[in-house]
């Protein structure tokens, strides 16, 4: 399933535009605590990009940026939290959440892990990469290969919808993300996050079914920000 477990389009279909606003607001307005400025802000930069690419109202990037950098006069009590642990059949899942209640986030995501099984604190992030990813098309059949080698990615592979997906060090992410257009190559999405080094494979389709409904319920919380899996296929 890659380095991100995404619904299926039709399920995600349904209320999936304010759930993306809302997350990328949340992204923006952290990002922001380090300043207004997305040329002097490469986070901001980032999550900036990702809203224009999900067509973001102009007031409402706008204003989350404003109201992240603290110039309307309100504080952002926003914290990350990152919960791990199992999905059912021993499928290793990260969890990242963006939240204004520490305490109400891991009561609730304990329970959507009944299903499965949460664990402590480096449980199982030893089994996944913390990398940079980079979403990208090319309208001109550039080669992923040469741009991934001339703009310092680590790796490539191919993604959705005809994208590929670059792999970078977390500290190379911004770097490569300029680098790319003049590889031929167009940014259309970009983070840190988990990619799986021994991914779980040989699930029937039962199985898969269970994994992925229990997915869909931790995806589905307003808090969930990312969901990492280590699911082969």
């Amino acid at each position: 399933m890659g380095a991100q477990w995404k619904a299926k389009p039709k399920e995600a279909a349904a209320n999936a535009r304010g759930k993306i606003f809302g997350r990328l607001v949340k992204e923006i307005m952290i990002a922001a605590r380090n300043g207004a400025d997305p040329d002097m802000n490469p986070k901001l930069r980032l999550a900036v990009h990702a809203a224009k690419k999900a067509s973001m109202p102009k007031d409402t990037l706008e204003r989350a940026i404003k109201k992240g950098a603290g110039l309307l006069g309100e504080h952002v009590n926003f914290e990350r939290a990152t919960y791990e642990g199992f999905a059912p059949h021993q499928v290793p899942v990260i969890v990242e959440c963006l939240t204004d209640n520490i305490n109400r986030t891991v009561a609730e995501i304990r329970v959507l892990f009944r299903k499965g099984q949460m664990g402590a604190s480096g449980s199982v992030t030893w089994d996944f990469n913390h990398v940079g990813m980079i979403e990208a098309s090319s309208d001109s059949n550039a080669d992923p290969e040469l741009a991934a080698i001339e703009a310092g990615a680590q790796d490539f592979e191919p993604s959705d919808e005809g994208n590929t997906l670059f792999v970078t060090e977390p500290t190379d992410l911004d770097a490569v993300c300029r680098a790319l257009p003049e590889q031929g190559f167009t940014v259309n999405g970009a983070k840190l996050g988990y990619m799986p080094k021994n991914p779980v494979s040989g699930l029937s389709d039962a199985q898969i079914e269970e994994v992925e409904a229990f997915l869909e319920a931790l995806d589905g919380h307003d808090d969930v920000q990312n969901v990492y899996v280590g699911l082969a296929g």
